[in-house]
């Protein structure tokens, strides 16, 4: 049986590369998850996860991550991503993740609005929303990011 994550952060990034790869490994990388080897995980938040601004994963770790993601090669084509964590009071919280073609704030309004509709849809109380989000003007070839990294 794998380990439960204790700890979560969020992490957003956006980056432009010569091709849509390039990008969202350089968007990774803004975001401070680049070095890492995501394992992408389905919207639980584990009961008792504490929230951190940040925290160290060592690089090359396999690290449970929550995400969305979108890349673009239409110049001027605005790109967004968003992460939302959704707590409860005493139990496990939810995930939510966002990507599109709209700006930053419509992108988190976006996620916090799925956080609040899957706490409904389990009859939770929500306790506390946290969202974080980015987003990018395409040049030439542009990605974002925006990630729920836990750890143990």
């Amino acid at each position: 049986m794998l380990p439960t994550p204790k700890i979560v952060k969020l992490a957003a990034g956006a980056a432009e590369g010569r091709t849509r790869l390039t990008a969202f490994d350089r968007a990774l990388l803004a975001a401070g998850i680049g070095n890492l080897n995501l394992v992408k995980v389905s919207s639980i938040l584990p009961p008792a996860c504490e929230y951190r601004e940040d925290f160290e994963v060592p690089p090359g770790s396999l690290t449970p991550t929550a995400y969305g993601t979108i890349a673009s090669e239409e110049p001027g084509a605005v790109i967004s991503a968003a992460v939302g964590l959704g707590f409860s009071h005493d139990d496990y919280g939810v995930i939510m993740e966002f990507s599109g073609l709209c700006g930053r704030e419509a992108a988190e309004a976006a996620v916090r609005s799925m956080v609040e509709e899957a706490f409904a849809a389990r009859g939770k109380a929500l306790r506390e929303v946290i969202v974080k989000g980015a987003e990018l003007r395409v040049e030439r070839c542009g990605a974002v990011v925006a990630a729920a990294v836990l750890w143990y």
